[in-house]
């Protein structure tokens, strides 16, 4: 059973993917109909929108990341 948990790259790798990667994921989500959630984050090194995606998906990924 898969659960619609969302969580950033940030979270899911422990560290920032940068915008290359982050541009991939969001890519490969969206040729594949994967949800995509937004937020608005303002940290101490960045400040602008961040996407999640569901955890299961992102645990498929591992050819990206």
């Amino acid at each position: 059973m898969t659960t619609n948990h969302m969580i950033s790259l940030y979270d899911h790798l422990g560290h920032a993917a940068g915008h290359e990667l982050g541009k991939k994921i969001a890519s490969r989500a969206m040729n594949q109909g994967i949800e995509i959630s937004e937020r608005n984050v303002n940290t101490a090194t960045y400040t602008g929108k961040i996407l999640k995606y569901p955890e299961w998906w992102l645990n498929k990924q591992k050819d990206l990341l």
